[in-house]
């Protein structure tokens, strides 16, 4: 079982998320590639943070909406979409041929993401852009994530998590800003998940929930201590 974090999601002279204070407590890095977030001096800082860490690196693309930080759905064709995914996950490939690492996934941003789940034609997308790298993609189980992927013969990588909630269907509710979370009460979520295979929705409900790694984003306020909790339960669990 592997924590994950989104990171690299600074922009010039904007810092975002506590990257370099998260590092040691995560064991994948999912790096943004410039079209919702990071630059190329981001991408190469967060690339050689995660070599100093020994943290594997995966590509965090996502729609071309950088003033909305990836997180508003756009209509675009299946071609179209997955040209856009392989120009932002090769050059992240760059970074990674120019410190001697292996791209180690795909995982989609924010709004892709979410649509992915939902229509297998993005998804379809995302399984063209993965396959011309070869490399496992991140997804929720029973969703078009794993059946569109899993069926292209993709390495399928379910994730739940820590600090977002669920509907009471087993939707994400992805929104635009990331609220504070109590480290111990993400921790027992993620126990929960873990020893049991159930979550809690937003409504109170429980929930169906597989998870092969954990995600925790770096712009949740207090993602480091959140982080270093949820890391001692996994852990501990594992």
């Amino acid at each position: 079982m592997r924590l994950n974090c989104d990171m690299g999601e600074a922009f010039g002279i904007y810092d975002l998320g506590a990257d370099e204070a998260l590092m040691p407590h995560v064991s994948l890095a999912n790096v943004a590639c410039g079209f919702h977030a990071g630059d190329p001096v981001v991408m190469q800082r967060t690339v050689r943070l995660a070599s100093r860490h020994g943290v594997g690196v995966g590509a965090h693309p996502s729609y071309p909406d950088l003033q909305g930080f990836g997180r508003r759905t756009m209509a675009m064709d299946r071609e179209e979409l997955a040209a856009a995914l392989v120009y932002q996950v090769a050059a992240l490939k760059g970074f990674l041929d120019a410190e001697g690492m292996a791209l180690s996934h795909i995982k989609p941003h924010g709004a892709l993401y979410g649509a992915a789940a939902r229509d297998a034609d993005v998804a379809g997308a995302i399984a063209d852009a993965a396959a011309v790298f070869g490399v496992p993609v991140m997804g929720m189980a029973a969703t078009e994530h794993e059946r569109v992927y899993s069926g292209r013969g993709l390495e399928f990588w379910a994730e739940y998590y820590a600090d977002l909630d669920y509907d009471d269907d087993g939707g994400l509710l992805i929104t635009r800003k990331h609220v504070a979370y109590d480290p111990a009460e993400a921790a027992a979520r993620v126990e929960r998940v873990l020893r049991e295979g159930v979550a809690v929705s937003a409504g109170g409900k429980e929930i169906p929930m597989r998870a092969d790694t954990v995600c925790v984003h770096s712009d949740t306020p207090g993602a480091a201590e959140l982080a270093r909790a949820v890391a001692a339960k996994v852990k501990e669990l594992t």
